[in-house]
């Protein structure tokens, strides 16, 4: 019997994906921790003019110029001051870096599947294509950010040039 439940322990430990998990405003959201290169603090970024609002600017990390987007502006919700605790999570989109700053970074979390349920549907008003679904853990209700899906064409070509002309 041990052995079965050690197996199957296993078992449902490797279903399990795990997700770094980050806050703006009062909700709480997640990407796939594979996504994530690195958190850095929030620093000064070069701002790019004709570029839209939640493109914040660019950055040289390491060599490498990174575009910077706010996910608050992304997400249409309200601005706000970046502070001490404001953080930027580097991530590889589409085989880019790319910089998203969230309001703060809390920690990391395991999920199984069956601790996933699917993305609400919005409609042709609000798209959710780049939601994974919702992650429910006890009483955290997670919003699982498809990152690869977060930006369109449109605009990953829009920040490819932004970096190409920094």
């Amino acid at each position: 019997m041990t052995t079965q439940a050690s197996a199957a322990t296993t078992v449902n430990d490797a279903a399990s994906s795990e997700y770094l998990v980050f806050s703006l405003g009062e909700e709480e959201y997640a990407v796939d921790i594979l996504k994530v290169q690195e958190i850095r603090g929030y620093e000064n970024v070069t701002r790019i003019a004709n570029v839209p609002d939640f493109i914040k600017g660019v950055t040289n990390l390491r060599g490498v110029i990174v575009p910077i987007i706010d996910l608050r502006l992304k997400f249409n919700l309200a601005k706000v001051e970046y502070g001490g605790q404001t953080v930027v999570i580097v991530v590889n989109v589409a085989e880019r870096i790319v910089g998203i700053v969230v309001d703060g970074v809390s920690d990391v979390m395991s999920l199984t599947p069956d601790q996933i349920k699917p993305a609400p549907e919005f409609g042709v008003t609000l798209s959710s294509d780049y939601l994974n679904g919702i992650g429910s853990l006890d009483d955290r209700m997670l919003v699982l950010v498809d990152i690869e899906k977060l930006l369109t064409h449109n605009e990953m070509q829009l920040i490819e040039h932004t970096a190409e002309h920094a």
